[in-house]
């Protein structure tokens, strides 16, 4: 099933927002009601003129050879539609006014590592672009290429098979076009798990994973998803590079960490070699409530650094708190007081003994540092709720809001400024545009030297929300560089990211991975402008 072309997910998941929350958005945030239906998909097709492909019959003949029929390359608009932009909220409202820019001259879906070399060497020879498409998930501009000249989307779903499992070594080598959901189904036929559950979980795909160095919810157990990468595969333009023959080395610096994070722009991951845990007999998640977002932290900073650590801490600031978007599927029903305080999440999954250990322990911590228990309802239900976010997204847009997050991570002693820096360039940059927006944030992921913010902003829309929101960013990532934070913690640098990643890295840092780049894939093709300047 493709997912939603407008907005997220599946179509039949899609539910409106009830009453007493529309209400408190035009109260609370003056947000009005659309002026006009989002066009769909149908309109676009019948009513608007959607660009023909710009391939020549040269370029066609050379791509259809590459991947083994016309089956296999498609040119007609729907597909093309499809594999347009990636779903940012600027993405979702160009294309449900009809902006049909940015669209790739074909689709091509090959089977094997062979089959993607196949297809770079005819986009060499005939100067096409070239942008590699798994889950579709990408919310920092990692799908909208430079355009200087026609482009074509590599969708890599039909490589999604589980390659190899070694149960010794705990290891499976996965195809990059293997959604989440299924990669998992595969492992726990054998009785293991991967542990990387991040909100785009149910769509996005292993190479995107290892494309754009994702960080599950499950990270304080499991690690992020580079820390479970052992080896990887890369087709580029230039040749195959393999790496990863140990679970560690000291052969030179580590190649995987060159590729890990390339978002498309080096080359193509056509597989990942990944660690792998035996699937939990136990999993657990239950509720904190802390009287300030400044006393969870330092719950969450003392678990970080001392342990226990459980396999899920996070932990919400007051404002999402008392929204409670902390329980997306329950938004504006949280029945909590106006003195909710800030709610943090704790998970232990593993075997009975285990989890029975560390939360027992970890919960001593928690109540020496403030923390009331609330038990396991308000744990379950966010579990329940966890990838629902982005359908509350979309049902904000159809209301007349404007929704969108952005992340960042620092260390601990830099967090609360960077906090405050980027909700008060938020507040103050939205307000000129209208009434002031909602920030809301909750850390999201745990280190023992620092931790990550997760920020989400709704307003009313406005007159040009495109516009007012572009506006805003350029001015929280500055914020966020002054204050000194990374400009991406896991949803990487795409084309949005890209100026402020460049003085993130220093000029000659990013002369070396150009050099990379360069070497990899000599005449530009790949992802032109995502990551790194086009040349």
């Amino acid at each position: 099933m493709d997912m939603l072309w407008s907005g997220w997910g599946d179509p039949a998941r899609a539910t409106p927002l009830p009453d007493s929350v529309i209400a408190l958005l035009r109260d609370l945030l003056g947000v009005k009601p659309r002026s006009a239906e989002p066009i769909v998909l149908e309109e676009i097709l019948q009513a608007i003129t959607v660009p023909e492909p710009s391939l020549d019959p040269a370029a066609r003949q050379d791509l259809l050879a590459a991947v083994g029929g016309e089956e296999h390359l498609r040119t007609d608009a729907e597909s093309r539609l499809r594999h347009t932009r990636g779903k940012s909220t600027p993405d979702l409202l160009r294309i449900r006014e009809g902006d049909v820019g940015d669209l790739p001259a074909a689709v091509v879906l090959p089977a094997s590592h062979d089959e993607v070399l196949a297809v770079l060497r005819a986009c060499a020879a005939h100067g096409l672009a070239l942008v590699p498409f798994g889950g579709g998930t990408s919310v920092v501009g990692g799908l909208t290429p430079e355009r200087r000249c026609p482009f074509v989307a590599l969708d890599l779903r039909r490589m999604d098979t589980l390659l190899d499992l070694d149960p010794v070594s705990r290891t499976a080598t996965l195809q990059p076009g293997l959604r989440a959901p299924h990669a998992e189904t595969l492992l726990a036929a054998h009785g293991f798990t991967l542990g990387h559950f991040p909100q785009s979980y149910e769509w996005a795909t292993i190479g995107g994973f290892a494309a754009a160095r994702s960080s599950g919810q499950a990270s304080a157990g499991y690690g992020r998803f580079d820390d479970m990468v052992l080896g990887l595969t890369l087709a580029s333009p230039s040749g195959t590079i393999e790496v990863g023959r140990a679970p560690r080395s000291a052969a030179g610096p580590d190649l995987r960490q060159l590729i890990l994070g390339s978002e498309g722009a080096f080359g193509v991951i056509t597989s990942v070699t990944v660690r792998i845990r035996p699937v939990p007999h136990t999993r657990i998640y239950e509720g904190w409530r802390f009287d300030s977002f400044e006393a969870g932290a330092a719950a969450l900073r003392s678990l970080a650094q001392d342990g226990p650590r459980p396999t899920v801490l996070r932990l919400s600031d007051e404002t999402e708190t008392l929204i409670g978007l902390a329980q997306p599927d329950a938004i504006g029903t949280s029945g909590l007081p106006q003195n909710a305080g800030c709610l943090a999440i704790t998970g232990y999954e593993g075997t009975e003994e285990d989890t029975a250990h560390r939360r027992e322990r970890a919960a001593a911590v928690l109540r020496d540092a403030g923390g009331t228990c609330l038990g396991r309802e308000p744990g379950e239900r966010w579990a329940h709720g966890r990838y629902s976010a982005p359908y509350l997204r979309d049902a904000l847009l159809d209301a007349g809001a404007f929704a969108e997050t952005l992340e960042t991570a620092a260390f601990w002693s830099r967090l609360p400024g960077l906090y405050a820096a980027v909700r008060d360039t938020l507040t103050g940059t939205l307000t000129e545009f209208g009434t002031p927006p909602l920030v809301m944030c909750h850390i999201s992921h745990v280190y023992e030297n620092g931790a990550s913010l997760y920020f989400t902003v709704v307003s009313a829309q406005g007159d040009d929300p495109v516009a007012h929101w572009a506006a805003a960013k350029r001015a929280v990532n500055e914020a966020i560089l002054t204050a000194g934070g990374t400009i991406s913690h896991h949803h990487g640098v795409g084309t949005d990211h890209r100026d402020w990643y460049v003085r993130e890295a220093g000029p000659l840092g990013i002369g070396a991975l150009q050099a990379v780049k360069r070497r990899l894939d000599p005449t530009g093709l790949l992802n032109p402008g995502v990551l790194l300047p086009a040349d």
